[in-house]
């Protein structure tokens, strides 16, 4: 009994230390400058030796403060995401942030973050934003947003904005719960890939004539995030 009784305790212990450390592991020292040189490969970016760190390793003048063209998007959205790739400081420090510009009807269509939950915050015009749950119930809540509104998106659920005015830009803000949250967008993801899925499998899976599928594949499938 004694023994049952350590094993499944055992069992517990893992489970639990296996989701501390599901998301961005916490940082063991003051910060963890990335050392985007090193020829070190770890999950995540090597640390910079501390005697050469620098103000500017936490710093970017980003200009997050300016526009930024949407007219090139077929989505007509912009993503300016500012993560470790873009600002060395950030690295192991679990946090990201983007701004999004939406042209009128413009959208970042349908994605997912697979290592981060996101929290977004309207700036300027409205955007109706919304999340579906995983399987089975996939169940879909949405919100229209109005400036100054705070929405979260859960980790690695499918989600998507979209500014509905004819007439006036939308801006926000997001902030993501890792240094490197990743982006997929399920269009892109499905009809997009390289290699392509084969018509068939996605036929399948749509029900939906293969000959539809083949045209999709024909399409170009843009990536938005700058």
């Amino acid at each position: 009994m004694a023994s049952s009784n350590f094993v499944l305790l055992t069992v517990l212990l893992t489970l639990v230390a296996s989701g501390a450390i599901a998301s961005d592991p916490g940082p063991l020292q003051d910060f963890c400058v990335a050392d985007k040189d090193s020829p070190v490969r770890v999950n995540g970016l090597p640390c910079k030796d501390v005697k050469d760190v620098k103000v500017d390793d936490f710093f970017l003048a980003a200009n997050l403060d300016k526009p930024r063209d949407t007219t090139m998007s077929k989505v007509k959205s912009n993503v300016t995401l500012i993560n470790v790739m873009k600002l060395a400081g950030l690295n192991t420090l679990g946090i990201s942030m983007a701004r999004i510009d939406y042209a009128p009807q413009g959208q970042n269509p349908p994605h997912t973050h697979p290592r981060a939950t996101e929290i977004l915050t309207v700036l300027e015009g409205s955007l109706y934003v919304g999340f579906v749950t995983s399987n089975p119930d996939n169940k879909f809540f949405s919100k229209m947003l109005n400036k100054g509104d705070v929405f979260v998106f859960p980790q690695g659920l499918i989600h998507f904005q979209f500014n509905p005015s004819y007439d006036k830009p939308a801006v926000a803000i997001a902030a993501l719960s890792s240094q490197n949250p990743g982006a997929i967008t399920i269009s892109n993801a499905v009809f997009g890939s390289k290699p392509p899925i084969a018509d068939d499998v996605l036929a399948k899976a749509f029900q939906v004539d293969k000959k539809v599928v083949d045209w999709l594949q024909t399409q170009f499938w843009e990536d938005n995030h700058n």
